[in-house]
């Protein structure tokens, strides 16, 4: 069996949470405020990543230090098997329109996945909402990972029937809400006033992307300070490299960031780069 009580997790003291959700001493702490600006190119999906991650939800995450956490799950378990689950949702979460979330929405969000062909729910025998307001997950065959499988970037939770909404129309319970948005053009995003995550990320006051098709224009953009981060495959464009961060690694770039932008001293090992969590758990130094 596997449980996790978020009422516990917030007991640990503000410190201790702190230290959990980004991963750093405290002497590097995020702090709140300012506005986080990024160049993105229009092909690839790192804008609808980023932006999904920062307005949507999942029912679990692995952290910055590598441990699985419940994001919208309060607390799992499952039979001596681990071919039935059963998922306990946190309370009192609403969506960004003030809709309550129900164990309705779960069930239809992980339906969408299924059916859209998500591999980490592959295995999948049987979806319900019990009279307790769970939802409970039968599988084929044991998975004692399926925890981990739920924090899958793809698996966000949505309205009932919503999960593929335009960027525009995302309605999510996530740390930032659509202000503005045009599908291959533009995003502004703003944080919540009052989220479950407070104090543990969620550190920027608004987050604005922007598409910029060219490689090299993204370049001048950091360069010239009009964004913070850009996606970018080489350094070019990038004449004093030493005034810039790159992620993974200047060799092997992903991204290329002003030095005012911080993130977490560990960064999940679930993959090479955890781009999908820079609106949630960056921030300005």
């Amino acid at each position: 069996m596997k449980r996790l009580d978020r009422r516990a997790l917030f007991a640990t003291g503000a410190a201790a949470a702190l230290l959990a959700a980004t991963g750093t001493s405290l002497a590097h702490q995020p702090r709140r405020g300012g506005v986080l600006r990024m160049a993105v190119p229009r092909e690839g999906e790192l804008l609808s990543r980023i932006a999904r991650s920062a307005i949507y939800d999942q029912l679990t995450e692995v952290a910055p230090d590598g441990l699985l956490r419940g994001e919208l799950a309060a607390a799992w378990e499952s039979d001596v098997t681990a071919r039935e689950w059963r998922i306990e949702l946190q309370a009192n979460i609403t969506f960004h329109d003030g809709a309550d979330l129900t164990a309705e929405d779960v069930a239809s969000s992980l339906e969408a996945h299924v059916h859209s062909g998500n591999a980490s729910l592959k295995g999948l025998r049987d979806l319900k909402v019990s009279g307790d307001g769970d939802v409970v997950l039968s599988l084929h065959d044991a998975n004692p990972d399926l925890p981990y499988r739920l924090a899958d970037a793809g698996l966000i939770i949505a309205p009932a029937g919503q999960v593929t909404a335009p960027l525009s129309e995302m309605t999510g319970t996530g740390l930032y809400r659509v202000e503005r948005a045009q599908e291959d053009r533009h995003l502004r995003a703003l944080r919540v006033d009052q989220h479950y995550k407070d104090g543990l990320a969620g550190w920027f006051d608004a987050l604005e992307f922007v598409v910029i098709p060219d490689a090299g224009v993204r370049a001048e953009a950091l360069r010239d300070g009009y964004v913070d981060i850009a996606a970018l495959p080489l350094p070019d464009g990038l004449p004093n490299r030493s005034e810039f961060s790159y992620y993974p690694s200047e060799s092997d770039m992903v991204l290329a960031a002003s030095q005012k932008i911080a993130l977490p001293s560990r960064i999940s090992k679930r993959a090479s780069f955890d781009d999908h969590r820079i609106a949630e758990r960056w921030w300005m130094a």
